[in-house]
C-alpha cells in the first residue's frame, strides 16, 4: 500500500499558495512523522550495512526480483494508475527480497522501483514518493530482520542476515514463519501508512478503505503470491520467468478494478462523483415511483468556503471538504445514497424519506458538521452547512424536478441566513409546519425556529 499520491498536474490549483518545497505546506506533525522514519531507516540501513557480507548470489538475486519488480511497473504504466490509495501487487516482488537477501536489501529495493514508479507511471510530489519507498522499506527491513534471527544466533547476527535463512523455505514450518514474517510487513506498513493519512487529514479522516474485506482481500493474495514467488526463487532464479506472468495478469486485474473505482468515485471525498449519483438515484427514484414508496433529495452546500480557501488555503480547503463528507456519511444509513455534487456541495437521495423524515435527517447532518473539530494551527475553524430538501410527490415526480426543486430551497437557506435547511416554497401540498427544531443548536442552546414559506 502507498500513501496517496496525486499527480503533479493536480496540484496545481494550489500552487500560488505553495513554496518551492511542498513538504513545507504539510501539516508540521506530517513532516516530523516523516522526518524521524527517514531518519530510522537511514540510520538502521548503515548499521545493516557494516554487517552484511555482500556476494555475488545475493546480488544477482536482487537484481533479478528488481527486475521482475520493473517490468509491473511498466505495466502499470501502460494500464494507468489510479490516484489515491493504491494496492499495486508490488508485494510480489518486497516478499521474495525480505525472505531471500538479507535484511539491508530490503531498504534498499523501494528505491530503484519507485524511482522507476516517477519517471515512467506517474510524476508525484517527492516527498509522498519518499515517504512511501521509506515505509516499505522499513517494513521489510524489520520483517526480513526477524526471518533471519530464526536462523541466526541473535538478533546482532540478524542484521547481517543468516546465510542459510532461505533454506527453511522448503520446510513447512519455515514457509509457516514465512508467511507470519510477510503478513508482520504488510499489517506495519499499513499502520505506518494510515498513520501519515491520519496525520495529514487530521482525526476526522476515515481510514476504512485500508482496513476493509476487500483490502484484506488483496493483503492476503498478495501474501501468497509473494511467498510463493520466493520458493520458486529459492529453487532456481530461471523459474521467475514463469512467475511474471501470473502476477502481471493479477496486477492488471487488481489495477482495472481501482480505476473502475475511481471513475465512479470523486477524488477528494472518497464519494459518488456527480455523473454516478446521478445514475443511481434515478434508478432509486423509478424504483419508489413503481411502488408508491417515498424518496427525499438533499442539497448540502459548505457556508462561505470560498472565504475558507481564502484565509486558510485549498490545502485545509480539501480537509474541510473530507471532514463534512466523512460526518455526513457516518449519519446516514446504509441504503441511502451520498455523492459530491461539485465546488462544496454534496448531494443524498433518503430512499422510504417523507417529508418529516427528511427534515429531521438534514437538521441532524448540520447539527453533527456543526459539531465537527477542524483547526488551523491549533485555532478552531467553524464549519458550517446550508440544505435544501425535497420529497417526490411533494416537490417533484423525477430526478431532475427534485434537484431543481432543493436547489431553490438551498437558494432561499442561504439568502435567509445560511446554517439551516428549508424546503421548497408555494408547492401544493407542502406542509405548514415542519415538526422539530428549524435552525441554531439542536442542543437547545438557542436558535429560532420557524415554519416554512
Amino acid at each position: 500500500m502507498s500513501i496517496s499520491e496525486k499527480p503533479l498536474a493536480a496540484e496545481g490549483a494550489a500552487a500560488g499558495e505553495r513554496s518551492c518545497w511542498p513538504i513545507l505546506q504539510q501539516p508540521r506533525g506530517l513532516i516530523v512523522y516523516m522526518g524521524l522514519l527517514l531518519f530510522a531507516t537511514l540510520f538502521l540501513f548503515g548499521a545493516a550495512a557494516a554487517l552484511t557480507t555482500v556476494t555475488l548470489v545475493d546480488i544477482v538475486t536482487f537484481l533479478a526480483l528488481t527486475v521482475c519488480a520493473g517490468i509491473c511497473v511498466e505495466a502499470i504504466r501502460r494500464l494507468g494508475v489510479p490516484a489515491g490509495l493504491a494496492r499495486d501487487l508490488l508485494g510480489a516482488w518486497w516478499f521474495p527480497i525480505v525472505l531471500l537477501l538479507p535484511p539491508v536489501y530490503s531498504i534498499i529495493v523501494p528505491v530503484p522501483v519507485f524511482l522507476l514508479l516517477q519517471l515512467r507511471a506517474r510524476r508525484a510530489l517527492a516527498h509522498r514518493r519518499v515517504f512511501n519507498a521509506t515505509a516499505i522499506g522499513l517494513s521489510g527491513f524489520l520483517a526480513s530482520v526477524v526471518w533471519h534471527s530464526v536462523a541466526a544466533d541473535g538478533l546482532w547476527d540478524a542484521l547481517g542476515g543468516a546465510p542459510d535463512a532461505h533454506d527453511s523455505l522448503t520446510t513447512g514450518a519455515g514457509v509457516l514463519i514465512a508467511v507470519l514474517c510477510c503478513a508482520g510487513f504488510t499489517v506495519l506498513n499499513t499502520i505506518l501508512v494510515a498513520l501519515a493519512a491520519r496525520i495529514s487529514m487530521g482525526p476526522g479522516a476515515s481510514l476504512r478503505p485500508m482496513w476493509d474485506r476487500e483490502a484484506c482481500t488483496v493483503d492476503a493474495v498478495e501474501l501468497c503470491v509473494g511467498v510463493t514467488v520466493a520458493i520458486l526463487a529459492q529453487l532456481s532464479l530461471f523459474l521467475l520467468a514463469i512467475a511474471v506472468p501470473p502476477v502481471l495478469l493479477l496486477q492488471r486485474s487488481l489495477l482495472f478494478q481501482q480505476l473502475q473505482m475511481a471513475a465512479r468515485t470523486d477524488p477528494k471525498t472518497g464519494l459518488l462523483n456527480a455523473p454516478t449519483w446521478e445514475q443511481e438515484a434515478s434508478v432509486e427514484i423509478a424504483r419508489a415511483r413503481s411502488g408508491r414508496g417515498t424518496a427525499a433529495v438533499l442539497i448540502i452546500d459548505i457556508d462561505h468556503f470560498k472565504r475558507v480557501n481564502d484565509n486558510y488555503g485549498h490545502l485545509f480547503g480539501d480537509q474541510v471538504l473530507l471532514g463534512v463528507a466523512t460526518t455526513i456519511a457516518q449519519q446516514l444509513r446504509q441504503s441511502d445514497l451520498l455523492g459530491r455534487f461539485g465546488g462544496e456541495e454534496f448531494v443524498v437521495l433518503l430512499p422510504g424519506s417523507d417529508t418529516s423524515e427528511a427534515w429531521h435527517a438534514a437538521e441532524r447532518l448540520r447539527a453533527q458538521v456543526g459539531c465537527m473539530e477542524i483547526s488551523v494551527d491549533d485555532v478552531p475553524v467553524s464549519i458550517t452547512v446550508s440544505i435544501g430538501a425535497a420529497v417526490i410527490g411533494e416537490h417533484g415526480n423525477d430526478l431532475v424536478e427534485l434537484l431543481t426543486a432543493a436547489d431553490l430551497a438551498l437558494y432561499r437557506a442561504k439568502e435567509t441566513g445560511r446554517n439551516r435547511v428549508c424546503l421548497p416554497a408555494g408547492r401544493p401540498g407542502a406542509p405548514g409546519t415542519i415538526p422539530g427544531p428549524r435552525e441554531g443548536n439542536l442542543s437547545g442552546r438557542g436558535g429560532p425556529s420557524g415554519e416554512v414559506e
